[in-house]
């Protein structure tokens, strides 16, 4: 018995859902997107786990046993990357913009694509923000979809590269987590890292919807104040 709630009953019977009226070449597409998407969520189960035990003062050789790999093969997989500090929202959020940019068959992320995975992400504060401005996530998704360029002639397989500003913004939200004195990177952090990195298609986009940088700094310092004051209540 598979240790998941999920089966390969459940994913066939959710594609086919979603998609009635497409055919079969247009239905293994989108299963090997999915099936991608998957590969990187696996991923990321496992570098929650190599962290909490790297924490617990395992050794990279012990968590390479507990994998099946080498010492330096895990090292080199799952030593702390530039996602380390983010919540599990927000990593999520990472995933869902690979999942963008791979299904527009882009051949990199960019900072419109994070804005998206962000909109994909509702249990994240950023998403409570983008809708609480925009008035509906529908206006959201057309002012990102209009800035995407043109989609390519192929989806890539694997890994898919972060542009210049991408990763930018992703150091900008680092920053802004630090700057309010939080030690995670939730999604709050990433839309504050998007409409930093001035000149990005994100940063236009948010600033039409009606956002500025010290506006949105301002309300991520509220909001989360007020969870955490919350959270101490109960």
């Amino acid at each position: 018995m598979s240790p998941l709630d999920i089966s390969l009953a459940d994913l066939i019977a959710r594609l086919d859902e979603e998609l009635p009226d497409a055919g079969e070449l247009a239905r293994i597409s989108e299963a090997r997107l999915r099936a991608q998407t998957l590969s990187d969520l696996g991923d990321q189960l496992i570098d929650h786990y190599v962290s909490k035990a790297k924490r617990s003062g395992a050794s990279w050789t012990q968590i390479g046993d507990a994998i099946g790999v080498s010492k330096q093969a895990a090292q080199q997989r799952h030593a702390p990357a530039p996602f380390e500090r983010f919540t599990n929202l927000n990593r999520h959020s990472i995933v869902l913009a690979q999942e963008a940019a791979r299904t527009h068959k882009h051949d990199s992320i960019g900072t419109e694509h994070m804005l998206l995975g962000l909109l994909g992400e509702p249990q994240g504060l950023a998403y409570e923000m983008l809708l609480a401005k925009a008035g509906s996530e529908q206006r959201v998704r057309d002012a990102i979809e209009e800035a995407m360029p043109p989609a390519g002639e192929k989806a890539l397989r694997g890994h898919i590269a972060f542009r210049p500003e991408s990763k930018e913004a992703i150091e900008q939200a680092r920053r802004a987590s630090a700057d309010l004195g939080h030690d995670r990177v939730g999604t709050e952090h990433t839309l504050l890292g998007l409409i930093r990195t001035e000149g990005s298609p994100a940063a236009r986009i948010l600033r039409d919807l009606g956002f500025t940088s010290v506006e949105l700094h301002e309300t991520v310092k509220t909001e989360t104040a007020e969870r955490l004051a919350a959270r101490d209540d109960r």
